[in-house]
């Protein structure tokens, strides 16, 4: 429900195309719609420019198929994380046009692809292979909410070469999301070559003393790089928004 839907409504009941109960009707559910197990935002797109996101871990299949559904009734786009493949298969059966991503577990419907700006790219680089799947998160959600994405994977510092022979695609981004796990330096490497805004996401690929991502994050928090901003462990999703929301302000 955009600024679009709202405004071809309100035009539809000046011309007498839909009556007050009717254009009442679709109106109510703009503040939230109540499911009793969630109250669904459909002001989110409205608002803030994406409609509300779907975080699926903790939920019933049931759960997910019903917000999906819901969601899906006011939103050209939709992005539901964390989502198993049972929850997939569900969502497909009532919503054709769903797909799913296995690596980073999404599940996303775009019925219409958003503007982005060819000039500007979010440059999205992993530590590993292992890192991949939090890369793929930040890297689709930025996607869906209209970006251009380039992704640099398995560059990290125990081979430093490989990161190095990116440095003219790391100065031409307008963005750096840096994943990273073990110790998670890549990030300080990084944040030391690059200009632009480095968002750091720590992910728990490490052996014990990783400590399930928090040596990875601590290291980040730590970075004496300048400009470096740090997001939770394993959140490619709040990476890759927070990106977007960057990379969109003029």
């Amino acid at each position: 429900m955009d600024i679009n839907y709202v405004s071809s409504l309100l035009k539809e009941f000046k011309a007498g195309d839909l009556s007050l109960d009717e254009a009442l009707e679709k109106l109510k559910v703009l503040p939230y719609e109540d499911l009793e197990f969630a109250k669904l935002d459909h002001h989110r797109l409205l608002r803030q420019g994406f409609a509300e996101v779907v975080f699926c871990q903790g939920k019933t299949v049931e759960q997910v198929l019903t917000i999906i559904d819901r969601l899906a009734q006011y939103n050209r786009s939709i992005l539901a994380t964390r989502a198993s493949k049972e929850m997939y298969t569900a969502v497909k059966n009532v919503v054709p046009d769903a797909q799913y991503h296995g690596l980073p577990k999404l599940i996303t419907i775009e019925r219409q692809k958003p503007p982005t700006d060819g000039e500007r790219f979010i440059l999205v680089m992993s530590a590993g292979t292992s890192d991949i799947p939090v890369a793929e998160e930040a890297a689709i959600t930025a996607e869906m909410m209209g970006n251009k994405v380039k992704r640099v994977y398995d560059v990290g510092v125990a081979g430093i070469h490989r990161l190095l022979d990116q440095r003219r695609l790391i100065e031409k981004a307008n963005v750096l999301i840096v994943v990273a796990g073990m110790e998670g330096a890549l990030a300080s490497v990084v944040g030391g070559m690059a200009a632009q805004p480095v968002i750091a996401v720590p992910t728990s690929v490490g052996y014990g003393a990783n400590f399930g991502g928090l040596s990875a994050l601590l290291s980040m928090l730590n970075s004496c790089a300048a400009g470096i901003g740090v997001v939770n462990i394993d959140n490619g999703f709040g990476a890759g928004r927070l990106a977007s929301i960057i990379n969109h302000m003029r």
